[in-house]
């Protein structure tokens, strides 16, 4: 808009001294350039600007001395507005003068009686910004932030150097997202598979930045991408200026494209939900429980989980054909990239060297135990993880018979939900019941006509599908007493006689 006003002001004086025959082509010209409708553009030519007025002193009807006593009297209002101020105005100046604070000349008072709210605004404009100190600073809008920070799908990451990672949040509010409840930021490594998990107690962009600056820290290679969903909680100024001051190329995903963060998606689940579950944690201390389960799952799944990696993908008709790679951890990928420094190598081996995979699950295992004791979930049945490393390893030989040993899988039993209405058919039901019996070939539909002519305005048919449930019922049992019935009258013979 300003290039246009721009283009509008350099042309006007020119369309207006102009023949007719040079109006019409400099109004073509312009209308293709700006992209206005033709009528909307001759307006525009044909308008004259009028220059800007300035201030008019001579038109001022309160001077500075009824600027100074208006601000008296905003003080002793305690700073109210000005549509409070100007009803209180009259009373104040009675018990001012009458207490012998102020004695204002009768054409100052009446100034003061006749000034309207919106003269009483404009009158306070300086003091009110002296006392509100430094503004807030005006933030980029939500829409105009977002884009400004490019898209990148699936298909655009062309096998990117190490460093460049996927961000996600997984919620644990259970099964009911209401209230607060903790957050997992999950990061991963698009060449190497490099992940690491970090709890958020809520959600909040300050916070976030905290932990992905600590989270920088302890990685291995240098940051240089960072890609997310379109979550408010990454979409803001303060995640964009933390990306601007460690040069993090930002970008982020297509609304309510999933697959284009498919790498930190997987680990979502092969991760976070496997290692922590789907309950409710929520409080200082379910996250603190996290922060330190998490400290040993980083460990344990960077240097000894391996994993399959895509390497090509193609489609032969309707058959997708997709070859991986061999699996290895994302420590031996690292290692094997070219592109990582001889520094970055001596470090991961080093800390490879003095890592015990058995003290890592152990320790990953008593945080799961402590997860599972502070959710929302029933108490536990199976022995607790013992403390000593060596009875741990004992353990391990044998836990297979337990089938799923992780405390944090194991659900609590899903409780049957109860009527929520009374029973419209609770007294009829023998009736029915007996009708059925008489005749069990009878359909549903059949059994309400009966049913509505024997108590006629009683039974709507909307009580059809709850005739049909019933009639189901009784058909299992009767069907399940035809089967076996005649077993339970017979004689059992076991194989031991």
């Amino acid at each position: 808009m300003a290039t246009r006003e721009e283009l509008v002001g350099a042309i006007r004086d020119r369309y207006s001294g102009a023949p007719r025959s040079e109006k019409v082509r400099i109004l073509d010209e312009f209308v293709a350039v700006t992209g206005f409708h033709r009528k909307h553009a001759m307006r525009l030519l044909r308008e004259v600007k009028k220059p800007s007025r300035g201030p008019r002193p001579e038109r001022r009807l309160y001077g500075d001395a009824t600027r100074q006593a208006l601000i008296v009297l905003w003080e002793a209002a305690d700073r109210i507005c000005a549509k409070r101020l100007r009803p209180l105005i009259p009373l104040l100046l009675d018990a001012m003068e009458r207490h012998g604070h102020i004695q204002p000349a009768p054409a100052l008072r009446e100034q003061l009686l006749r000034m309207s709210a919106a003269t009483i605004d404009r009158a306070l404009v300086e003091a009110r910004s002296a006392t509100k100190g430094n503004r807030r600073r005006r933030g980029m809008g939500s829409t105009t932030l977002r884009r400004s920070i490019p898209i990148r799908t699936f298909d655009d990451w062309d096998d990117p150097a190490p460093g460049h990672f996927e961000a996600d949040l997984v919620s644990h509010s259970g099964p009911v997202a209401r209230g607060s409840f903790a957050q997992t930021l999950v990061l991963t490594d698009i060449a190497t598979g490099w992940t690491e998990c970090a709890p958020l107690l809520f959600r909040e962009q300050s916070l976030l930045t905290s932990v992905l600056e600590e989270l920088r820290r302890h990685l291995p290679m240098t940051m240089l991408g960072f890609d997310t969903d379109n979550d408010s909680v990454f979409m803001n100024e303060t995640v964009w200026d933390w990306c601007a001051a460690g040069e993090i190329t930002f970008t982020r995903c297509r609304p309510y494209r999933k697959n284009d963060q498919a790498w930190v998606e997987q680990k979502n689940g092969a991760i976070v939900r496997r290692m922590v579950g789907y309950h409710r944690y929520e409080g200082v201390a379910a996250t603190t429980i996290l922060a330190e389960l998490y400290a040993a799952l980083r460990l344990y799944v960077n240097f000894f989980q391996p994993s399959f990696k895509l390497a090509e993908k193609r489609r032969d008709g309707a058959k997708v054909i997709k070859r991986h790679h061999a699996p290895a951890t994302p420590c031996q990928r690292l290692l094997a990239d070219p592109r990582t420094t001889g520094a970055v190598r001596d470090r991961l081996t080093t800390v490879f060297a003095e890592l015990d995979p058995v003290r890592l699950l152990h320790e990953i295992r008593r945080g799961q135990e402590r997860l599972a004791t502070i959710a929302d979930v029933t108490p536990q049945t199976a022995p607790p993880i013992n403390d000593a490393l060596d009875q741990f390893l004992t353990g391990l030989r044998l836990a297979w018979r337990d089938g799923e040993i992780r405390p944090t899988a194991r659900a609590a039993s899903k409780q049957k939900r109860e009527r929520r209405r009374p029973d419209p058919l609770l007294s009829v039901t023998g009736e029915l019941h007996d009708w059925f019996l008489a005749e069990p070939w009878r359909t549903g539909r059949e059994l309400l006509d009966k049913l509505q002519a024997v108590h006629p305005g009683e039974h709507p048919d909307a009580l059809l599908r709850t005739v049909q449930r019933r009639l189901k019922i009784w058909r299992a049992e009767q069907a399940h007493q035809l089967v076996f019935g005649p077993m339970a009258q017979t004689p059992s013979v076991s194989m031991a006689s």
